[in-house]
């Protein structure tokens, strides 16, 4: 995916991904954070965390993509001091149960062998409350439908059909993605979509529809060619240890009884 994010699609989807990453990610605290996937989007740059870890499961480190600075948003980005720390896959994380605070997953369940054990490894890794920011393609948009178009040039041999997407890896629909999510006790906070200009090749073409980016938006949100989910861990039965103070209960007063003397 790395080389199809150097095209001019490419470039579009991470430019809106970055921009959406730095805003979700900045007022997340914690200790120790994690990108699984996809060394071209920064997805940790605008986080303030102590530990930060960008993983590949490739042992290549791509070269890195120009990306725009962050919009002024009132926070500060701090690039990550080693471009890939750790080379694993998302289906097993060399890290403890309950020892992140966010996970960050750009495309990393679709281009994953068994993205159920991904999510699963995720979950397991996260803290309660802890987040999941999660990227994927949209089988319901344009960008797929030219995708699929293409597949089926491959398969009947048409030399004049290509791929408009990454050759690999699997689309996973929004709504099945937040089912899996549902299952694993997540809360989700945000979704959206967006890349709703039609999948032209040309950078030329891209730029003169990008007047549709605000009027999808608007008007058929849930068909952009991308989508963005932040979920948060939650934890049943899980509840708050510690000292309770009680107000201190007043002594009941004894109601006052009337005698009354009968003479005789």
């Amino acid at each position: 995916m790395g080389e199809w994010l150097k095209t001019p699609p490419g470039r579009v989807l991470l430019a809106w991904e970055q921009e959406r990453i730095d805003r979700a990610v900045f007022d997340i605290f914690g200790y120790h954070a994690l990108q699984m996937g996809l060394p071209s989007l920064d997805g940790l740059r605008a986080n303030r965390m102590p530990h930060r870890w960008l993983a590949s499961p490739s042992l290549v480190n791509p070269e890195p993509e120009p990306i725009a600075p962050a919009p002024d948003l009132g926070f500060s980005t701090s690039p990550l001091k080693v471009p890939v720390a750790l080379h694993c896959c998302a289906e097993a994380l060399p890290f403890a149960s309950n020892s992140l605070d966010l996970v960050v997953m750009p495309h990393t369940l679709e281009m994953s062998s068994d993205p159920h054990q991904a999510l699963a490894e995720a979950t397991r890794c996260l803290v309660p409350d802890g987040k999941l920011v999660i990227f994927g393609f949209n089988p319901m948009s344009l960008w797929a439908l030219r995708q699929r178009l293409g597949r089926t040039g491959h398969r009947m041999r048409m030399a004049d059909e290509t791929l408009f997407l990454p050759s690999a890896g699997e689309f996973i629909g929004y709504w099945r993605l937040r089912d899996w999510l549902r299952l694993l006790s997540f809360e989700i906070e945000v979704g959206k979509f967006g890349c709703y200009r039609p999948p032209w090749s040309t950078q030329k073409w891209l730029a003169r529809y990008g007047w549709m980016e605000p009027v999808g938006e608007r008007w058929w949100p849930v068909l952009g060619a991308v989508y963005f989910l932040v979920a948060v861990r939650r934890v049943r039965g899980m509840h708050l240890v510690g000292k309770v103070r009680k107000a201190p209960v007043k002594a009941a007063t004894a109601p006052a009884v009337a005698t009354i003397n009968r003479g005789r």
